[in-house]
């Protein structure tokens, strides 16, 4: 099964072979960097059509962290195009954190089609790297869709009181799902801005001593079998 995957691979570096040669070149991330907003806009809509439930269900509970004012501080790592706001409780204050400025544009969009949330600000910087973003000053930090890509999960993880999730992982092993995402991991990486396929982040979450993990592995109903595999759930520290 290693010497196929091995081979598989090869023949998606020869197939990719102009992606990689442009990232050599250090010209494949700027260009990755200009057009993923614009593909995540419109996979966030389909996203979000198929997991609306979930997602519901998700966030359900938010408002319970809100602080002794009764509103809700909000930071989201890894905001995207800002496709989570709908489904916050009115009021919350939300910081957003990204590392690319590109996104910029498509948060002013989701911002003025959600007037039910208070925006304070769009940090351009790593989720690792949160120094402009006071310790102890958020009672909630959401993470959908980010930890397949972030450098250290383990950083992420420390942020925040309650740590909320929605993430695409690795499929079981032994499984033709497994198979594919492992074959097709290396191209994917750069294809989709650093994501990772066969991460298998419920591992991190588990590591994280929380006192309270609530975590559920689903099939999501996507029509890319490779990103079905999900994890979802909220830890407290």
């Amino acid at each position: 099964m290693e010497l196929t995957i091995f081979i598989l691979r090869l023949a998606v570096y020869i197939l990719a072979f102009p992606m990689y040669l442009l990232n050599f070149l250090g010209l494949w991330s700027w260009m990755c960097k200009k057009w993923f907003p614009y593909f995540l806009m419109r996979f966030s809509v389909m996203y979000n059509e198929q997991m609306a439930s979930k997602k519901r269900e998700l966030f359900s509970n938010l408002q319970e962290f809100a602080g002794p004012s009764g509103k809700l501080s909000l930071l989201e790592v890894g905001c995207g195009t800002g496709t989570n706001f709908k489904f916050y409780p009115p009021g919350c204050r939300v910081t957003c954190i990204d590392p690319n400025p590109n996104f910029e544009k498509f948060l002013i969009k989701s911002i003025a089609e959600n007037r039910h949330l208070q925006f304070e600000r769009f940090v351009v910087a790593a989720g690792e790297n949160m120094h402009q973003v006071a310790d102890g000053s958020m009672d909630v930090v959401v993470c959908t869709l980010v930890l397949c890509s972030v450098e250290n999960q383990e950083q992420i993880l420390r942020e925040g009181g309650a740590f909320y999730f929605m993430e695409h992982v690795a499929a079981e092993r032994s499984t033709w799902n497994s198979f594919w995402q492992q074959v097709l991991d290396p191209a994917w990486y750069l294809l989709f801005d650093g994501c990772n396929l066969t991460r298998e982040s419920w591992k991190a979450l588990e590591r994280a001593n929380f006192s309270k993990l609530k975590l559920q592995h689903i099939q999501a109903p996507l029509p890319w079998e490779l990103v079905r595999p999900h994890v979802y759930g909220y830890a407290v520290k």
